[in-house]
């Protein structure tokens, strides 16, 4: 999923109060990441966001489906096979995707990386998949055929040729576990975007809170509105570039997992909430879930807002959130 995010605020290395703030821009995951944080010194600054890159990649190491190596991967070659033991952090990431699996009615789901690629979003597709074709595309997804053994700390995709990704969740846990690790060695501020999936500790060094500016997708250029956040994590997700049409609907590629059709309704999602992990996931399923089902969803939950904009431009927030009172 394409991600938008904008920071009011242009990081790069100054100092307010005594505090200095640095930025390092990198690459991580296969995505953006933006890891700001602040400091005594930009010598500590550096280590700090080294720490921050160590924890990330270590991550990396231990979700990807990429890499053969990785315990995901093992999972994935063993579907249908055995179940495999895995760590203690895997398991209980997985454990928490299947609660929001459940939460979402099957919107989100980790096995969606067993769809079939029969949806083609860079200008190739000139007629829509048969209906048989898309229905059989889902026929390996569902979250339901993961057996986890809490016991044993096994994972077990019923299914041969089942797949789990974690796209949709990865980056966010990445950034909550990057956040978490600084905070406990002792740094008071900081942001780690990745590529949208933001999280915030702290104030900024002048004693305000961080700001975030919601792109508008009418006009990428310009933001609908600015909010504060302060030590909370925000997702904005796009969906505006990557879609085809067919009969005169638009077709965006973010897929539900249960029918293989994908989301018709929305064109911009920002969910905030406690814990990166949480916002993204809850992001690409409001999107699956449409406007009405995810605003009901998100009302019905504690410490979380969203913002959406549908595919007619118009705005709709949950209930705790005025956007107006920030613009």
């Amino acid at each position: 999923m394409k991600k938008y995010l904008l920071i009011s605020l242009l990081i790069l290395t100054t100092t307010f109060y005594g505090q200095h703030l640095q930025k390092r821009t990198l690459k991580l995951m296969g995505s953006r990441f933006d890891i700001t944080v602040s400091a005594n010194d930009s010598v500590s600054a550096l280590s700090y966001i080294n720490m921050a890159i160590n924890e990330i990649s270590r991550i990396e190491k231990l979700i990807s489906s990429w890499d053969p190596n990785s315990q995901t991967s093992e999972i994935i070659k063993n579907a249908g096979i055995k179940p495999v033991k895995v760590d203690t952090e895997l398991f209980q990431l997985i454990e928490r995707s299947l609660a929001i699996s459940k939460l979402t009615d099957g919107a989100f789901d980790i096995t969606y990386a067993s769809m079939d690629k029969i949806w083609k979003f860079d200008g190739s597709m000139k007629t829509m998949p048969s209906k048989e074709n898309i229905k059989a595309s889902v026929a390996k997804v569902g979250y339901k055929n993961i057996e986890l053994n809490k016991i044993n700390h096994t994972v077990f995709l019923k299914l041969k040729g089942m797949k789990i990704g974690f796209g949709a969740i990865g980056k966010g846990y990445a950034a909550d576990k990057a956040k978490q690790l600084l905070i406990s060695k002792g740094v008071k501020a900081g942001i780690i975007n990745a590529s949208g999936d933001m999280n915030t500790w702290g104030k900024q060094p002048n004693g305000k809170d961080w700001m975030v500016a919601i792109t508008n997708p009418m006009n990428k250029n310009n933001a609908f509105a600015t909010l504060p956040i302060s030590n909370k994590a925000v997702v904005t997700s796009g969906n505006y570039e990557k879609y085809v049409t067919f009969n005169n609907v638009r077709y965006t590629h973010i897929i539900d997992p249960r029918t293989g059709y994908p989301a018709t309704d929305i064109i911009s999602v920002s969910v905030f909430a406690p814990k990166a992990e949480l916002a993204d996931a809850l992001a690409t399923s409001i999107f699956v879930m449409g406007t009405d089902v995810g605003l009901n969803r998100i009302n019905q939950l504690k410490a979380i807002d969203c913002i959406i904009i549908d595919k007619e431009g118009t705005i709709h927030t949950s209930n705790k959130i005025n956007i107006n009172k920030y613009d």
